[in-house]
């Protein structure tokens, strides 16, 4: 009865064909999942930032600029959110699937921290500064708008325009800032997972 129930050599080596499959499809499927979402994530930061930022400035009011971005801003949060999320859950499974661990203690494999440094920051702005910007800002132009009531409106308003041009400015800067270092991150981790590694000794 046992004898006849005892997996056999053959039973075995098919169990560790199946297991050994299964991961090469997890790995295959994370692979691809982490690439999509980067495409999607850095591909729709780089349209903001080269085409949708420049064709706001050229419109006249500072105001205009800011309610141009937001607009934007609002519809892109999901896909970037959701992106963000893929591409971060793919990775990690990557590195514990592959038994990565080790090329962060290496410095020839900076861009594995560079990754999960823009990671981290995308992360950082998209679900917790991001909303909070936006509730200060609302609540800011309430503000305005009810202490811009008779002979101080026009004040009021300037100094809207002065502050809505500073942000967009800023909000300029910081897009170049992360699309560049996204961009070095990117070419460094193909070029390193293909064996040039900056920092080898």
């Amino acid at each position: 009865m046992l004898a006849a129930t005892a997996p056999t050599f053959g039973d075995l080596h098919r169990s560790r064909n199946d297991r050994d499959t299964q991961t090469m499809d997890g790995l295959i499927a994370a692979r691809v999942l982490h690439v999509l979402g980067v495409v999607l994530w850095i591909g729709g930061v780089a349209l903001v930032t080269t085409v949708l930022l420049p064709a706001a400035r050229r419109l006249k009011a500072p105001g205009e600029r800011v309610e141009f971005f937001e607009s934007i801003e609002r519809r892109f949060a999901l896909q970037a959110r959701v992106t963000t999320l893929v591409t971060g859950a793919s990775g990690l499974y990557l590195v514990h699937a592959l038994d990565l661990w080790q090329r962060f203690a290496r410095l020839e494999y900076w861009w594995m921290h560079a990754m999960v440094t823009v990671w981290a920051l995308f992360t950082l702005m998209l679900f917790v500064i991001e909303p909070l910007g936006r509730r200060r800002l609302s609540t800011r132009l309430t503000n305005s708008a009810v202490g811009g009531v008779g002979d101080r409106g026009g004040t009021a308003d300037t100094g809207t325009g002065r502050d809505s041009d500073r942000r967009f400015a800023r909000i300029v800067r910081l897009h170049w800032i992360l699309l560049a270092v996204s961009l070095a991150t990117i070419a460094g981790a193909v070029a390193g997972s293909h064996g040039y590694l900056l920092f080898a000794r």
